[in-house]
């Protein structure tokens, strides 16, 4: 049986540890800011991001090239190795469809995969596949393994304004002017084919309300796992956020991190995300 190699884009949010220890490569997505390009993880931080955003500037993403893409595919399928892309959603960027075209040319035998997911929702999957690889599972298996995995993720974003997601064309001006206008606090979800404002309100309350809201909703469904990732947002906030999800499910996975300048440029300063994955699942069928 062929070895199953996995690869994923650089919005994923896995620690050093998870990457080095199932060896699974990104292929970084580009930011551009005030004319200059980055590439995303090697001549660009978190951290400097962050400080670009706290002067104004609005940065601009762009998915990774199909050279890049096919350069990945070769060097991964050399030694006859399988590969399985697992990559964000098509609603916030191109590359799943730049990555389509680069594995019609190359040689290696690539197995595209759109999560229809990102940041921690998107490492969900790609830790399980990277678990079914070493298992010896088929890709057939791992495919349907990622949509069940999918079904049982919600990913939202708690944006404290509206700036980046209307340069970036996902709201209307109208509504970033009105929000900004009377200091609307917005949650947006990430569904199959788009992003949603689902909540919006007057203060941070509003969140909070939100998030007891959302927590009612998965009751049910067992949360196995939390993720808050976000850009330079109040500790104190996220810190209440947390205890609303886990102060009766300690044992929850959770992980609270930087996200990557590539959901930065998306959501702007203070946003946070807020991931889950239940043991069951939430989108009980397909859109």
């Amino acid at each position: 049986m062929k070895k199953i190699k996995v690869l994923t884009d650089s919005s994923v949010l896995l620690t050093p540890k998870e990457i080095e220890q199932y060896s699974i490569t990104i292929v970084p997505l580009s930011v551009e800011v005030n004319g200059k390009n980055y590439i995303d993880g090697k001549n660009i931080s978190r951290d400097e991001l962050i400080e670009m955003l706290r002067i104004g500037s609005i940065p601009k993403t762009s998915q990774p090239s199909l050279g890049r893409f096919v350069e990945a595919f070769n060097e991964l399928g050399k030694d006859g190795s399988q590969v399985v892309a697992i990559l964000l959603s098509d609603v916030l960027s191109g590359t799943v469809s730049a990555a389509q075209q680069a594995a019609d040319m190359t040689k290696t035998d690539v197995t595209v995969i759109n999560s229809k997911s990102t940041d921690r929702g998107e490492a969900f999957q790609v830790l399980a596949a990277a678990e079914d690889a070493a298992l010896g599972k088929t890709i057939e298996y791992i495919k349907l393994h990622c949509a069940e995995i999918y079904k049982r993720t919600t990913v939202h974003v708690l944006i404290d304004n509206l700036d980046c997601l209307v340069a970036g064309g996902r709201v209307s001006k109208m509504m970033g002017a009105v929000t900004k206008l009377v200091n609307i606090k917005v949650v947006a979800e990430l569904k199959d084919k788009s992003l949603d404002v689902v909540s919006k309100g007057r203060n941070t309350k509003s969140w909070f309300k939100y998030c007891q809201k959302l927590k009612e909703q998965l009751k049910d469904k067992k949360l196995q796992a939390l993720a808050l990732p976000h850009v330079a947002a109040d500790n104190s906030i996220m810190e209440k956020i947390k205890d609303i999800f886990l102060h009766d499910n300690p044992t929850a996975d959770f992980i609270q991190e930087l996200t990557s300048p590539i959901i930065m440029t998306h959501t702007g300063l203070k946003a946070i995300g807020l991931i889950t994955l239940t043991e069951k699942p939430v989108i009980e069928t397909e859109k």
